[in-house]
Order: C-alpha cells, then structure tokens, then sequence
C-alpha cells in the first residue's frame, strides 16, 4: 500500500555545491519529500548537484556512498571535492585525486582549452565531439570534463568532471587553476595551442627554410610540435601572452 503522507530528507550542501542550487536553497537545509525510498546519488542529482562534483556524503553523521538509500528523518551533509585532503578514515566517492590532471572540454570552452594550453596544460577539444564522445574520452582516459552543461555531468558513468561557473575566459581559467590546485603545475610555452601537442627545441639550422627571413635575421630559438609540426619562436606577441600567464597564475592561487 502506498503511503499517505511522503517521508522527509533534510540535505545540506557545502562550499562551492551551492552554485547548483536556487538562491534560497544555498547555505541552509532543504527539505527533500519522496514516498519511494531512493539512493542518495539520486536525490541529490534532483535537486541539481552532479554527483562527479562530490567527495563525501554524511547521513546522520555517517560516510556512505552513493548507492545508500534514504529513511525518513535523515539528515545528509554532502561535501565537494577535496584534491588535497586525505579522507581514509571515510568513503571517499571519487577514488583518489588525480595527481597530474589532464582534460577534456566541450565546445562552448575553445578559449578556455587554449589558454590552459597556453599554461601547459593537456586539454583535448575537439567541436567535433558531442556528449557521448566527451563521457567516453573523459572515463576512457582519466580525463576531467571541463563543461558549461550541469546535466552533462549527471552521466552516471562519469567520474571526474567539473561545471565551469564563469563565462568570461580569462576567468574560466583561473577558476580552474584555483579549483585543481594547478598553480604549480603550470609549464607556461610548453604545448601546441593548435593541437595540444607538446613542445621540443629544434635548431635554427634544421628549420631554416620555414621561418621568415626578417625573423630569422633576429630570432635564434625556435621550438616545433611533434605532434602537428607546428613551429614556434618568440614573435611580437609573446610579451603579450606571458602578461596574460602572470595575470592568471598570480590571480589563481586559493
């Protein structure tokens, strides 16, 4: 027999999971009605926090995963994802924090993808590639799937991604550094901003007759692709582009 009267959940959201939810849901507890009891993966992507962006779920005070089912009366405290905190002692949902993160971005994120490039980073992106594609290349390669698309990242398959909050690019990027704790990793001039392949020094004498003559008369280093052959050198804009690394790394840190 069905019930008469649905049970209640009561569900706090902490830090930055209170971007998915309505203005007067954040930073207070929101009730959750349900007369079927349902996994707390599935309640918690109701009410619009994927579940790729949790590290810890506490029900009553207890870790659980994401396959527990709710009671009536529970009080459940979810947590983002935490890259540098150690949480043995609890279920952690996600497995351990990638060390040396790569990505994958969508197509509404081609100058976020070039400016990570820019800083080293590995970043595939393709406008090519549609949602299956961006699930199988982000569970495929261990890839955190950087999008603007909240219910992309409610895929149950996938395991590390995350929603970029800003629409500006300069800010997307910091967001990111800041979120994964990057600043460090950061190699700036290390990787094709074509094709996200890495950077080898070449000698000028090897490359001679592909660079122009007024910049070879002047320019003496020069580095290639050796994934697209692209060749590199400092050309005027190069100030320009170490400006914008220092005003994203030096605005970046947590």
């Amino acid at each position: 027999m069905a019930k008469s009267h649905p049970s209640k959940a009561a569900f706090r959201f902490y830090a930055e999971l209170n971007d998915f939810l309505p203005g007067e849901d954040r930073q207070q507890n929101v009730p959750f009605l349900f007369y079927v009891s349902p996994t707390v993966k599935d309640a918690i992507e109701a009410l619009g926090v994927p579940h790729v962006e949790i590290d810890l779920i506490l029900v009553n005070g207890r870790s659980v995963d994401f396959g527990h089912r709710l009671s009536d009366g529970d009080r459940v405290s979810v947590y983002p994802v935490f890259e540098s905190l150690d949480l043995s002692p609890v279920i952690r949902l996600r497995g351990r924090p990638l060390r040396d993160p790569t990505f994958v971005a969508d197509v509404h994120l081609r100058r976020l993808t070039r400016l990570m490039r820019l800083l080293g980073f590995d970043v595939l992106y393709s406008s090519t590639y549609d949602d299956p594609a961006l699930v199988r290349i982000s569970v495929g390669e261990t890839r955190i799937l950087l999008t603007r698309d909240r219910a992309l990242l409610k895929r149950g398959e996938l395991t590390h991604g995350y929603w970029v909050r800003s629409t500006d690019p300069i800010e997307q990027v910091k967001e990111v550094v800041r979120r994964f704790d990057l600043g460090n990793q950061a190699r700036p001039f290390s990787r094709c901003l074509t094709c996200n392949g890495p950077l080898h020094r070449v000698e000028k004498e090897d490359v001679l007759p592909e660079i122009p003559p007024k910049t070879a008369r002047w320019r003496e280093e020069y580095v290639r692709c050796q994934d697209c052959g692209k060749l590199y050198w400092q050309g005027t804009h190069h100030a320009r582009l170490e400006n914008t690394v220092k005003q994203i790394l030096s605005k970046a840190s947590p």
